[in-house]
């Protein structure tokens, strides 16, 4: 091998090994940003608080306080004494352990004469969103399956579709508030919960942005139940806490944000289950449990006619503030606009 030979072996060699020692710097700083990269999540997801909201729908439940109580299916938003008592105790009770309550209203609830007791409850800072005027199926494709008062009284939606009864019906909801109360609704929430929420209905989520809604509670994922009466076992319970998963906020394509309701709601248990109190404290606890330790959100879903019945004291609501204060530094009580507005900047 000539002098010119061993200089170009020498420049070739020098090449590859500046070239080898480039992809090596590369391929560590593109590891280096990747671990950083995990490094900056795990801590993010670490000093983030789980969220915990509860939330509670204004309207008349079937099956309480008597079993045989069923008219109220026609009468929805005809608020008994007893439960606009409890909700204003309710109210009071998570503000006292420096939370608030996330309620939704049906909207015939405003032809009441006095409605000076949803007053105070906003005044105390509880927001309170739209629930419909009649408590509608916004997934109902026919107008028997929209409400049980236009089934027995056609007259009233006679010749409109399904979406334009359910259009209306949300914007008397949000007008009777604007005239009562002097405010526009904080957010939306479905009557009823869809294991899949408004995924496959585009024309909902449509009509409910043209409304001015930036996020919709809808969603109610699938999970195990006992026969009637069963206490429920290991399986059960495990069963509905690995659904909480399925239940954590996000955003649809065109914009709008699901905040699913977590299950078990009071409606699963006391009247689906007909469970004893013990037996839904016991799932609570175990699904709130999981939420805090996975930094996740919790949406506890349950209505005041329901719940002053089957727990007058209390004692789910004084569960869930104290699980919170107990985890103060992994866990909040939190309204869904603030959810929605932590999902929003996730996703952005």
């Amino acid at each position: 091998m000539n002098i010119s030979q061993r200089r170009t072996s020498t420049r070739r060699e020098w090449l590859a090994g500046c070239t080898a020692v480039g992809l090596t710097a590369m391929s560590s700083t593109a590891l280096s940003s990747r671990t950083a990269h995990a490094i900056r999540t795990t801590n993010a997801q670490q000093s983030r608080k789980a969220q915990i909201a509860i939330t509670l729908d204004l309207e008349m439940s079937r099956n309480f306080p008597k079993w045989e109580d069923t008219f109220w299916d026609y009468e929805k938003g005809n608020l008994n004494e007893e439960t606009k008592q409890y909700s204003e105790q309710a109210a009071r009770r998570v503000k006292e352990a420096g939370g608030k309550i996330h309620f939704f209203v049906v909207g015939r609830l405003f032809e009441q004469a006095n409605v000076d007791w949803v007053k105070r409850i906003v005044s105390e800072g509880h927001p309170l969103g739209n629930h419909t005027y009649d408590h509608v199926n916004v997934h109902a494709n026919s107008v028997s399956d929209v409400q049980f008062r236009f089934r027995r009284s056609p007259w009233l939606v006679e010749g409109k579709p399904p979406l334009v009864i359910i259009r209306e019906n949300v914007r008397l909801c949000s007008l009777a508030m604007m005239n009562r109360l002097e405010m526009k609704p904080n957010g939306f929430r479905t009557p009823g919960g869809f294991f899949e929420g408004l995924k496959k209905r585009p024309d909902v989520r449509a009509m409910l942005r043209e409304q001015g809604f930036d996020w919709v509670s809808s969603l109610y994922p699938k999970h195990a139940y006992t026969e009637p009466k069963e206490r429920p076992d290991a399986k059960v319970i495990e069963n509905i806490v690995s659904a909480q998963a399925a239940a954590q906020p996000f955003v649809y394509p065109d914009g709008l944000i699901e905040i699913p309701m977590s299950p078990i709601s009071d409606i699963g248990a006391f009247r689906t289950g007909q469970w004893k109190l013990e037996w839904f404290l016991t799932v609570i606890r175990e699904a709130m449990t999981w939420t805090i330790e996975n930094r996740a959100t919790f949406d506890f879903l349950a209505h005041p006619s329901c719940l002053y019945v089957v727990d007058p004291d209390f004692k789910s609501l004084e569960l869930i503030c104290n699980l919170v204060a107990e985890n103060s530094q992994r866990a909040e009580i939190v309204d869904l606009d603030t959810v929605a507005s932590r999902t929003s900047r996730q996703e952005g």
